[in-house]
This record gives structure tokens, sequence and C-alpha cells, in this order.
């Protein structure tokens, strides 16, 4: 994966909550709705500086944000899915709703679907902006 750098994210810092498993109640079927899957997720805060602690990531403020990991599980012990799309809109909209993040960016990967399945993962990355009606969010499959 490539990551390009985008100049609106030139006064943050990036906090992440990188590959931790999570399971996940995903699929269309019927019988999918009781089975939990196993999900690989990572999820990049972007503060602005002034709300940051410092310029720098110090471990105490990505402890601070750990709380988020207990969040989201609960969010989705609660919920069925029917895509890991919406899976990871779940997500960002959690982490844009608990955290004053100017974006957030949301990759999950099931490492259990099929050996010859050449796109397994979905990624997003979301504006706070987008939440109040701005355009500005895309979805794009991972390789």
């Amino acid at each position: 994966m490539t990551v390009l750098f985008d100049p609106r994210l030139a006064d943050c810092r990036r906090l992440f909550l990188s590959g931790y498993e999570i399971q996940a109640s995903i699929g269309f079927h019927n019988h999918e709705v009781s089975r939990r899957q196993r999900v690989i997720v990572d999820v990049d805060l972007f503060l602005p500086l002034s709300v940051s602690q410092s310029a720098r990531d110090s471990i105490r403020d990505v402890i601070d944000y750990d709380f988020m990991r207990a969040g989201i599980q609960g969010l989705l012990a609660t919920r069925h899915f029917n895509l890991q799309e919406t899976l990871v809109d779940a997500i960002a909209d959690y982490c844009l709703t608990h955290c004053p993040a100017k974006a957030v960016r949301v990759q999950t990967q099931k490492p259990d679907v099929y050996e010859d399945c050449a796109s397994h993962g979905v990624e997003v990355l979301v504006w706070r902006a987008a939440r109040h009606g701005s355009s500005q969010q895309s979805v794009t499959g991972t390789q």
C-alpha cells in the first residue's frame, strides 16, 4: 500500500491503533448473522496539534487514546454488518464521534477469507468536515 502525504494534515499528528484483532459479524446470508469472523483493524487518528499533548508521539499519548479499542470492540459486538465497507464506515464514525480527530483512516482485513483472494481488505479515509455535509470521503479496496 502506498501512502501519500495530504497537505490538509500538515498541522496534525498521527496516533494509531495498529494490527489488533477483533471478532465481527459480517455477511449477507442468514447463517452469517451469528457467525463471528476474525478481522485485523488499523486505525489512524489525525489530531490537530492544538488539541494534542505534543508534536511528537509519546507512549503516554498513545495509551491515553487506547480507550478507543474497547469502544470499537463494544460497537462491533452489538451489530451485524453486511459488508466490510459498512464495518469500516461504522468504525470511522465512532472514532470521529469520540475523539477530536480532524480525519480518521480505518483499514480492515479478513485474513481467513480465501487463499486465492487478491483483495480482501477495505480502507476508508473520512474527514471531520465530511460528517458535516462535505463530500471529501473515499473508500478503496486494498491489495
